[in-house]
């Protein structure tokens, strides 16, 4: 069976890749042993979005590095995900609700996240996340704020996933300009997608020769 068709799968830098999918298309993949011994602690809802995400995963990797894309995937001690034997591949992994997202990137630590927008974000979610910035998203209408803070919070999620601190790296404080499409943040550059994806999505990535056995 061919795989489901990608909604989006760029190169968004030179060797960092991107792809978003849809959950329910790639629940039909047969999945990789290692994903399916894996399934038995987890609950129902939780075995379709591990399922799914890691099938639209090894389709990227068969496509940009077929030579790791058996690889066992596994969480390391900060709950990162990484191939197993490959250290120098960065990999990172996101879901939300529908919206899957996968990135990978030789030789560097990436993170990639996705969000759906809600129907309505309160103003003290925009002053957590945006701060000085808040004001600017405010004055939108509710459901271009709320798109708005989803783009935000998909760049910020995605630094502290590259970093592979999560939420611990607190993420809400990483400064990021509404409507930017990239920028830094200290060592790592980030992407927001918002002329390719309808749905806000992500990545941010470390430069090479800094992750694993690249170093």
């Amino acid at each position: 069976m061919s795989p489901p068709l990608t909604l989006l799968m760029e190169e968004t830098a030179p060797g960092v890749w991107v792809a978003l999918g849809n959950r329910a298309e790639w629940l039909g993949v047969r999945p990789h042993p290692h994903e399916r011994a894996s399934t038995g602690v987890l609950p129902a809802w939780r075995t379709e979005e591990f399922l799914a995400s890691r099938a639209l995963l090894r389709h990227v990797l068969r496509i940009v590095m077929p030579e790791v894309a058996g690889a066992a995937v596994r969480n390391d001690r900060n709950g990162r995900p990484v191939l197993d034997g490959h250290p120098g591949t960065g990999i990172s992994i996101s879901h939300d609700g529908e919206a899957l997202a996968v990135a990978v990137a030789p030789h560097r630590q990436v993170g990639v996240d996705v969000q759906i927008p809600p129907d309505t974000v309160s103003d003290g979610l925009l002053r957590r996340c945006l701060r000085g910035r808040a004001p600017e998203v405010a004055a939108l209408p509710e459901s271009a704020r709320a798109t708005e803070l989803a783009w935000v919070w998909t760049v910020q999620e995605a630094c502290v996933k590259a970093e592979g601190t999560g939420l611990s790296g607190r993420p809400w404080a990483i400064d990021i300009e509404p409507a930017a499409a990239r920028g830094r943040w200290g060592d790592y550059r980030w992407i927001s997608l918002r002329t390719l994806s309808g749905t806000p999505l992500s990545c941010a990535f470390s430069g090479t020769g800094t992750y694993g056995e690249a170093v």
